[in-house]
């Protein structure tokens, strides 16, 4: 039984640490992304960590500089962009189950030995999401959307590669159209 109770905790310890982040994009069909080429930060992602929001600003700005995207300021940019980040206290409950408990045979009309035990672990973990929102700065029309969203690890090493991981996947394929990026 310790073996069962063993494995699946290697188990669940080895699902948190390769959980990437859930990442959704949506973006308007009639945007023409070819002719954007200057974008400026109307609003950058205010969260727990300044040096994460530095990170993840870089990031972004790393893969618009990649698609020929250059910062500009003031509203001669083409295109502005709002970050937002957004926390909340989630919980799960972990039940293990010890003992027989089989069934089927024994005593009355329910049989079994039932006599095994069970153990609720609450685990409280904060889930943590980055929105992207681009605005096509003439029009003042929304043309995409990225969302990342996953478990906050404690460490701020860890934080920062899921920040980055979250990133990379959502401008994958960005602009939108364009193969995705290897």
């Amino acid at each position: 039984m310790k073996r069962l109770v063993l494995g699946a905790v290697m188990l669940l310890a080895l699902t948190g640490c390769a959980s990437t982040p859930t990442v959704h994009t949506d973006y308007d069909p009639s945007a023409q992304f070819s002719s954007y080429r200057t974008y400026t930060w109307l609003k950058k992602p205010e969260g727990r960590s300044p040096l994460v929001e530095q990170r993840v600003v870089a990031a972004i700005d790393a893969k618009l500089a990649a698609h020929g995207w250059q910062q500009a300021t003031g509203t001669d940019a083409d295109v502005g962009i709002v970050a937002n980040v957004a926390t909340q206290q989630q919980q799960t409950l972990d039940t293990f189950y010890s003992g027989p408990a089989w069934g089927g045979y024994g005593w009355g009309r329910w049989g079994g030995a039932g006599m095994g035990s069970a153990t609720t672990t609450v685990r409280n973990y904060e889930v943590g999401t980055l929105v992207v929102d681009m605005f096509d700065m003439k029009t003042k029309q929304a043309i995409w959307r990225g969302t990342a969203s996953g478990t906050v690890p404690d460490s701020p090493e860890d934080v920062n590669a899921k920040a980055q991981a979250g990133v990379e996947k959502m401008f994958a394929s960005f602009p939108p159209g364009s193969a995705p990026a290897k």
